[in-house]
């Protein structure tokens, strides 16, 4: 037998998942240039639903554009106490897990249900990750740095790993 005949499934999975996501990573090129220098509608969405959750046990707690125009701030008692990025919508995370998912099976039914499942799954421990930070920045500021670039990062991509399994294990018809 060939390499590939013994590879083919994991090359066409893999041809599946870096084709789907660049292109879903091309469309959301596009929906970010589509702001014209603002912060996207994501993100704006993503902080002030964050902002929300907080202000119902902290006083004053206020959202609003950061100078650059492409954040966005979460503010107590009007001082700015951490700024959310594009980058920290979820979009992109969103991207890997849709892109996963299609690549590994066909389109059917479960999937259908799944994937909106898993957005909104992601959605929430986004909120939480970002809600954690603004506690971090308040309380443990030198803490910042690392929590943001690999403690929650690692715990977004845990929920990500988990939904995949669930899919995989559970889920799937396969």
């Amino acid at each position: 037998m060939s390499l590939y005949q013994d590879f083919k499934p994991s090359i066409l999975f893999l041809a599946k998942f870096i084709g789907l996501y660049i292109v879903l990573n091309v469309a959301y090129g596009f929906y970010l240039d589509a702001s014209k220098g603002e912060a996207d509608i994501m993100t704006k969405w993503v902080t002030e639903q964050t902002a929300s959750i907080i202000d119902a046990y902290e006083d004053k707690i206020t959202t609003g554009p950061k100078e650059d125009l492409k954040s966005i701030f979460i503010f107590k008692d009007s001082q700015a106490i951490l700024s959310v990025y594009e980058g920290c919508n979820g979009l992109n995370v969103m991207v890997i897990f849709v892109s996963f998912l299609i690549a590994y099976g066909k389109i059917g039914k479960r999937m259908l249900w799944f994937i909106p499942l898993g957005i909104v799954v992601i959605h929430l421990f986004n909120i939480l990750r970002i809600l954690l930070l603004f506690h971090v920045t308040i309380s443990m500021p030198d803490f910042l740095y690392f929590s943001h670039k690999y403690l929650f990062t690692a715990f977004i991509y845990i929920a990500v790993f988990g939904m995949w399994a669930l899919w995989i294990f559970k889920v799937n018809e396969k």
